[in-house]
């Protein structure tokens, strides 16, 4: 299992997108940064070109603050592809990140609607006998963590009303969206989701880190318009973990 440093990030990668739009092509960038009892542990930049029929989402992220004085990770991903219609299309997924001494690559590759090739270096180890194997069925319209949360929608009810299929090169789970409590809601101008965590295949049976995850977690993530094209983008999340919430908010860059 990848560091817990790195998996942070990865949330932080998972909550996207915004900026500023252009007349030809739409252009966001936004600066995330999360903390756990208010002390930094995570930060990420990111950048998202959205063209009539294509996009491409670049970011950087990275330990902070006192986690990285335990775990200084960093790392860069990429995720290109097509838009069409209501549907994001992806071609390519690529990370790359160091946690210590440790350096990992991710390739994944989409042909007609599902994962065709993923690379991982180094080649990860022979799998215990409580290792939930991916399937090629569990494959089949899966996205990449940064394409998932692209996808449009027709309005703003739609937004809490998803469930994404979303593949990081070793994890199959499923993000289901639904409409949050008054009392849960988080700003007065954006939309708020609770999100639940429903790990599918590629991980192991009984890890109590998923078991918390996809049971007791308690994760609320807050998203507003991007650009004019019917696509939403998350600003800010809370996510519980079993020694406290992380929170992850995010700041436009100009």
């Amino acid at each position: 299992m990848r560091p817990a440093a790195y998996r942070l990030c990865l949330a932080i990668t998972l909550v996207g997108l915004a900026g500023a739009a252009h007349a030809d092509s739409e252009i966001h960038r936004l600066r995330y940064s999360a903390s756990l009892f208010g002390i930094p542990i995570g930060k990420a930049d990111f950048t998202s070109r959205l063209e009539e029929s294509d996009f491409e989402v670049s970011g950087r992220f990275a330990s902070a603050g006192v986690a990285r004085l335990f775990d200084k990770t960093d790392g860069t991903v990429t995720s290109k592809g097509r838009l069409s219609g209501q549907s994001v299309v992806p071609s390519s997924y690529e990370l790359a990140y160091t946690s210590g001494r440790k350096r990992e690559t991710t390739s994944i590759r989409f042909a007609r609607g599902r994962v065709s090739e993923t690379v991982i270096t180094p080649k990860p180890k022979k799998r215990a006998k409580d290792w939930v194997a991916v399937t090629k069925k569990d494959l089949a319209g899966a996205l990449d963590p940064l394409s998932a949360l692209l996808s449009p929608t027709a309005d703003a009810e739609e937004v809490c009303n998803r469930r994404f299929k979303v593949f990081d090169g070793e994890m199959r789970a499923d993000i289901a969206f639904s409409p949050a409590e008054r009392g849960e809601r988080i700003g007065k101008d954006l939309i708020t989701c609770k999100a639940r965590f429903i790990p599918v295949s590629g991980y192991r049976k009984g890890r109590s880190t998923i078991a918390f995850l996809r049971d007791k977690a308690r994760i609320l993530v807050a998203f507003r318009p991007l650009g004019a094209r019917g696509h939403h983008t998350p600003v800010e999340a809370r996510i519980g973990t079993k020694i406290g919430t992380v929170h992850i908010q995010g700041h436009p860059v100009e």
